[in-house]
């Protein structure tokens, strides 16, 4: 049973309907389209559940994300992180993609709870002044440790980190994983759900 099923109880059905759309045309797409940049390459439904939990237990409000692609992900942040009032800040490189992430936001009543940057992560993340107490990492994997070092001063006390793609890409993540278990004031560990997600919290 997938992640959007497992919520019945307390994500409405049409929420949960534009999700399912949103997934399924996601992977058609990917199935036709072999350029990188074209591909939706959606989170994968049970970590976007995980991530959920993960929000809504910890009560954190300032996320920022890297990779919204078509909002797939953004859209179940913004929906877990909305009962704390909270906000988040979604980056990607394509303006295609922030285009159908602003309509499947729009479509999902959400366009109010995330504010769309489109450009370099990197350079976007110097920009901001924080602090967030979520961040999730889920494009452009060999960057991962630059935007860490970018984003290390401008995280909350208490603050969890994720990033994605764990166990399917090990090589490209390999040096982030290096950079957060050498941090000595997170606690960090690796759940192999949908592509593996690594997780670490300092608090």
């Amino acid at each position: 049973m997938n992640g959007i099923a497992e919520l019945k109880k307390v994500m409405d059905q049409r929420l949960r309907e534009l999700l399912q759309e949103i997934q399924e045309r996601g992977l058609e797409n990917d199935a036709r389209v072999s350029e990188r940049p074209r591909r939706m390459l959606n989170l994968e439904p049970a970590s976007a559940q995980l991530l959920s939990i993960l929000v809504r237990a910890s009560g954190v409000t300032r996320a920022l994300e890297i990779g919204t692609s078509s909002a797939y992900s953004t859209i179940w942040l913004a929906w877990s992180l909305a009962p704390a009032g909270g906000r988040i800040i979604s980056i990607d490189r394509n303006p295609d993609k922030h285009v159908l992430a602003r309509e499947n936001l729009r479509r999902a009543d959400l366009l109010d709870r995330v504010e769309l940057r489109t450009g370099d992560a990197t350079e976007i993340a110097r920009q901001l002044s924080g602090p967030f107490d979520f961040v999730f990492l889920d494009a452009d994997r060999p960057k991962f440790p630059e935007h860490m070092q970018v984003l290390l001063p401008k995280l909350a006390e208490k603050v969890l980190l994720v990033a994605d793609n764990v166990l399917s890409h090990p090589e490209e993540i390999a040096d982030y994983l290096k950079l957060v278990s050498s941090l000595a004031d997170f606690q960090h560990t690796t759940v192999p759900v949908g592509k593996g997600l690594s997780i670490a919290y300092r608090g």
